[in-house]
């Protein structure tokens, strides 16, 4: 027996073991194969989204990687759903769950099986940080592959993708564009596999997935299609089996040095609101405490450098060609912004890897140097008041303005909001409120892409205010603010305002609140009733049940 199977040999040795081995065997497993570690491959492989389509491929390449470095694997499949395609309807209701299912199946499968190692490899939103969270609760040594960026779509000679066409549905219905170009617009945004291109959810976890660590050098920004990305694949399949040697494991990768580097990159990019919601997890898994002021705080000394949409200019694949992530990782280290002494999933410190890594391209105009930053601070602040006691997230991305004092118009849904948008009920110095969309009263806190993207289309993106307790889609930009906590649905005074209440969202004084006293605010929460939770059975039932605040990172696990 090889004294690397810490874990599988509790299935495949001795006598008592004979079933064990008789059933692995056929599904492949020869003589020799019972002296290696086992490795398991968890692929989030599946036909409902693109950002998941190609990697049964990659999960073959990972495999070949294992058994090259002296391994033996198995694949085993869990769940995705795509957020683009549940976006505006119900089904988003399942997205934020999906993320705890994910967690949750590749332990049950780890546990059972006794695997010695994991790789795991995601592309859309919620798989990355789900299986992130499940290396850090199985604490095996583990690597994280992302599945890769999608290529831009064109369309009458510009590039588009997934948020165009969201964006493209404000402008057709406020006749800014006609049925001809909205078609077209629709035909060529997504070209084939890989992740939303921008620096939405996807991109934004793999960039700080690879700042924790737990990634290979370089994985954050390759393109899905492509032999770098099945090549990485392949390495990560060859390097697993070194973890297992020295008995790396996740814990030791992920400490509070790493979810700060996280943070910084994240920051640095101008990421997705998403990302705060799911380090908090992934790091409450690592036994790591990290909180919406770690965020704060880490965001008042991390200047905005990338000029990447949603509100930039240029998208995943832009940044690969003049360097990818990684360089500009060795940018930050090199200003002094990153822990280089952190260990990560090569055996070796963030520094030393990044001592390998080439320098951005001299003459590129994606990552603006530290001293002529697009913005001095970080671009997601974390705002407090009396609508929001326990914290909200705003993200100020590419705007010219960055506060707003107005009328509250109030819905209970995205539905309903939605449907005011597009029949023009929203007005210029509007603060939109959508409420009842929290991780407990959603259930899921949904994310707000349609409503945030017809806004935009309208022409409103900095005219109106909106503010949910609900999320933003990566892709989401605006005058907007989400994970506004307490949520409605447990009293959070965000249920209690009124149609006509002045609202305020300043985010350069990091406060958001309604012109109440505390009194008429204690007064209405006293009159204030629970409403009937929308779902009383199935998944959504259990996860409402479950499911903590979005400041700490919408878990349902008990920590």
């Amino acid at each position: 027996m090889s004294n690397l199977k810490h874990r599988s040999s509790m299935t495949t040795e001795g006598d008592n073991r004979a079933p064990n081995r008789a059933m692995l065997r056929a599904v492949g497993f020869v003589d020799e194969d019972f002296k290696k570690p086992m490795i398991g491959i968890a692929s989030t492989w599946s036909e409902v989204t693109p950002c998941n389509s190609h990697i049964n491929k990659l999960a073959e390449k990972v495999k070949e990687g294992v058994r090259a470095g002296g391994g033996v694997a198995q694949i085993f499949g869990t769940i995705t759903v795509s957020d683009g395609i549940s976006m505006g309807h119900e089904g988003m209701h399942f997205s934020l769950p999906s993320r705890e299912v994910i967690a949750d199946s590749i332990e049950t499968v780890s546990g059972a099986m006794r695997f010695d190692g994991l790789v795991t490899i995601g592309g859309c939103d919620k798989n990355m940080p789900g299986c992130l969270m499940a290396l850090a609760r199985m604490d095996i040594p583990s690597i994280f592959i992302y599945g890769g960026t999608i290529m831009p779509g064109s369309c009458d000679g510009v590039d588009v993708d997934i948020v165009s066409i969201f964006e493209a549905v404000g402008k057709f219905h406020a006749g800014k564009i006609n049925r001809e170009e909205f078609i077209r617009i629709e035909q060529n945004a997504c070209p084939g596999a890989g992740s939303c291109g921008g620096m939405y959810t996807a991109n934004t976890m793999s960039s700080a997935i690879e700042a924790l660590g737990m990634s290979l050098t370089g994985s954050a920004s390759m393109p899905a299609v492509s032999s770098r990305k099945e090549n990485d694949c392949y390495l990560s399949g060859k390097t697993i089996y070194k973890l297992i040697e020295k008995n790396i494991t996740p814990r030791k990768i992920l400490t509070k040095k790493a979810f700060e580097n996280a943070i910084r990159v994240v920051l640095v990019l101008g990421g997705s609101t998403n990302a705060i919601l799911h380090l908090i997890a992934i790091a409450k898994e690592a036994g790591v405490n990290l909180t919406l002021d770690d965020f704060d705080r880490i965001s008042k000394s991390t200047p905005h450098l990338a000029d990447l949409k949603p509100a930039g200019k240029y998208v995943m694949i832009d940044l690969d060609k003049v360097g990818g992530v990684h360089a500009v990782m060795k940018y930050l280290l090199a200003k002094g912004l990153l822990h280089g002494d952190v260990l990560t999933v090569t055996g070796e410190t963030m520094a030393e890897n990044l001592s390998k890594v080439q320098d951005l391209a001299r003459e590129q105009v994606i990552v603006r140097p530290i001293e002529n930053p697009l913005h001095p601070s970080g671009p997601l602040v974390i705002l407090r008041g009396n609508l929001a006691p326990e914290g909200a997230v705003a993200k100020i991305t590419g705007l010219k303005r960055f506060s707003i004092t107005g009328p509250a118009k109030v819905f209970d849904s995205e539905e309903e909001c939605f449907e005011a948008i597009m029949n023009d009920k929203i007005q210029k110095g509007d603060v939109v409120i959508i409420r009842y969309e929290g991780p407990k009263g959603g259930p899921g806190m949904r994310e707000m892409l349609a409503v945030t993207s017809a806004i935009v289309g309208k022409g409103l993106g900095e005219e109106v205010g909106l503010l949910t307790d609900g999320r933003f889609s990566g892709g989401t930009h605006g005058l907007v603010v989400g994970h506004v906590a307490p949520e409605a649905f447990v009293g959070g005074p965000i249920a209690i305002v009124q149609n006509g209440d002045i609202v305020t969202i300043d985010s350069t004084k990091n406060v958001l609140e309604v012109k109440l006293s505390e009194e008429e605010i204690k007064a209405r929460l006293l009159k204030w009733k629970q409403p009937e939770p929308r779902y009383k059975t199935g998944v959504l039932a259990k996860y409402a049940h479950l499911v903590k605040s979005a400041t700490d990172g919408a878990v349902t696990n008990f920590i």
